[in-house]
């Protein structure tokens, strides 16, 4: 029974998630924060702009810090936003759609915030 449950649940959910595709966080002490990835976790700078870092991590995924006035980003307001990597992010998103998921925003060329039912914000991020 626990192989058909399996197979119940690859059938019904049909996007396939990748693994872990970005992590992002908005943030009032976004300098701090960044001081901190770079000197203390180590992680490589690879942009930045006002209110607006990335870090790359060890596999090429980004990390990005946010300050608290950057525009675009006041629905991370929950905490850190995590990105679930997907291999085809249209047919996730109408996945998303189709069940009644809240979408944020209009997704981006590589992306698509969502509101999950914890109410934290997450995201899907094309691999």
């Amino acid at each position: 029974m626990l192989a058909c449950a399996a197979l119940m649940v690859v059938i019904l959910a049909g996007m396939e998630i990748t693994g872990l595709g970005w992590c992002g966080t908005r943030t009032g002490r976004s300098s701090e924060l960044a001081h901190f990835y770079e000197r203390v976790l180590g992680l490589r700078p690879v942009h930045q702009e006002a209110e607006f870092w990335v870090f790359e991590l060890p596999d090429g995924r980004h990390a990005e810090i946010f300050g608290s006035s950057y525009p675009g980003k006041e629905h991370f307001a929950t905490g850190p936003v995590v990105g679930f990597a997907v291999r085809d992010l249209p047919a996730a998103v109408d996945e998303l759609r189709g069940a009644g998921v809240e979408l944020l925003g209009e997704p981006g060329p590589t992306w698509q915030h969502f509101r999950g039912p914890d109410g934290n914000v997450y995201e899907l991020v094309a691999s």
